[in-house]
């Protein structure tokens, strides 16, 4: 039934319904990102470690896919896509895995990070916290308690001092209220605990930011925000209106739409992002909400990709192509009308331990942990248009959408039912 629709809205499309799209421009950043738990392997004591280690998770953790010793061949493969950022994160229980003890040969891996990065004419994006903080820190409350902002502060001074001059990026927290739903749901937080753990995060990135811009002048600073259709109001109230003052810009994240003709993403509540359809047309709406909301400040999309079902083909034929193009041409319509969208990174530069489990794959390179010894990293159709992509600054200004537009979409209600965005508002 999906496939018919998919024909009739290319049918429709290719009928005249679709405007046209103008490229970014030059300046605009084009990027890749990982994570330092998600990718690394060989994971050092932390919360997350101790959740697996304590059988919290679906699959074990293995060896993950080795960016720890093979990131020199992951940001080679960035670089040949042509894009402008890498994004990654400096592991606080990697660089300091005791309390007042940094491992240099740690710092010294994450030096050479920066290097190739830097080598292959990439700007490095460096998130300081992605979910992920020491075993010591656990063993003390963590986010529990007050201390844990000055020992996180800590740590954040100790890599922006040795990054600084490095044209870094700077992302304090990860999705700070994905951060804590995780800690609820694995058990690092309970109910009670979760207000406060956020206030902390948000008193934190305060003082991060100021941190940052006295240690590294003229970076950008932001902190990225899952984008969670018909609930940004109370999404933002938790966290980025609280810290709208120390933003450079506003790092969007998103994964998935909602609307009357697509009710999937409640597969996204039991971690089954695989059975979500994609719904394009909402990272217009995502970047006009944050554009209206916040009208000063520019917009970088810090995530966005297709989950597949253990690196299966979708049933319905959408690739990871497909994916990647709809989105940036929805993102060159949102640049258009009014968002100022100057850059997006794509999740992930390889599939990697989506928090508990490898059957959630977003790599642009597949890579197989559980069934593959040499880790090898095979490229999907995405490479390729994602190499034309970045070549041409965006799709043609002829593209037509594969996945139609919603009907109703609810992302952003209720401007995003009533204003679509073909309708050129």
């Amino acid at each position: 039934m999906f496939a018919v629709a998919l024909a009739s809205g290319l049918a429709s499309a290719q009928a005249g319904a679709t405007p046209g799209v103008a490229p970014f421009g030059p300046d605009f950043e084009w990027g890749v990102a990982t994570s330092g738990f998600q990718s690394e392997g060989t994971p050092p004591d932390s919360n997350w470690a101790r959740y697996v280690a304590d059988g919290r998770t679906h699959d074990p953790y293995g060896s993950g896919p080795d960016f720890r010793h093979r990131y020199a061949e992951d940001i080679a493969n960035a670089a040949a896509m042509g894009v402008d950022t890498f994004r990654f994160s400096v592991e606080w229980a990697r660089v300091q895995p005791r309390p007042g003890e940094w491992d240099e040969a740690e710092f010294s891996y994450y030096d050479d990070v920066v290097r190739e990065i830097r080598a292959h004419g990439m700007r490095p994006m460096i998130t300081l916290d992605h979910f992920v903080f020491p075993g010591w820190v656990v063993d003390r409350g963590g986010w529990t308690r007050d201390e844990t902002i000055d020992l996180w502060l800590a740590n954040a001074e100790k890599v922006v001092a040795r990054y600084a001059a490095q044209d870094v990026t700077w992302i304090t927290f990860n999705e700070p209220t994905v951060f804590v739903q995780k800690e609820l749901t694995f058990g690092g937080l309970s109910p009670l605990d979760a207000p406060g753990a956020l206030d902390r995060m948000v008193r934190a990135h305060r003082r991060a930011y100021d941190l940052i811009h006295r240690l590294d002048p003229g970076a950008r600073v932001s902190s990225n925000v899952s984008y969670i259709p018909a609930a940004m109001g109370a999404i933002d109230a938790l966290f980025t209106d609280r810290v709208r003052d120390k933003l450079d810009f506003v790092g969007l994240d998103y994964y998935y739409g909602v609307s009357l003709d697509n009710l999937t993403a409640a597969a996204a509540a039991t971690e089954a992002f695989y059975d979500v359809r994609p719904q394009p047309d909402g990272i217009y709406h995502a970047a006009l909400h944050f554009a209206r909301k916040y009208p000063e400040l520019p917009i970088i999309v810090v995530e966005n990709g297709m989950p597949s079902d253990d690196g299966k083909a979708r049933a319905d034929g959408y690739s990871r192509a497909d994916h990647l193009r709809d989105h940036i041409y929805w993102l060159q319509r949102a640049r258009q009308d009014g968002a100022n969208v100057v850059g997006y990174n794509y999740w992930s530069i390889t599939d990697n331990y989506e928090w508990g489990n490898y059957r959630n794959r977003f790599g642009l390179y597949t890579v197989d942990v559980l069934t593959d010894p040499a880790l090898t990293r095979r490229p999907t159709d995405a490479v390729a248009a994602y190499r034309d992509v970045t070549a041409a600054d965006g799709v043609p200004a002829d593209y037509t959408p594969v996945m139609p537009e919603s009907v109703c979409s609810l992302v952003s209600p209720p401007d995003s039912c009533v204003n679509t965005g073909s309708s050129g508002n």
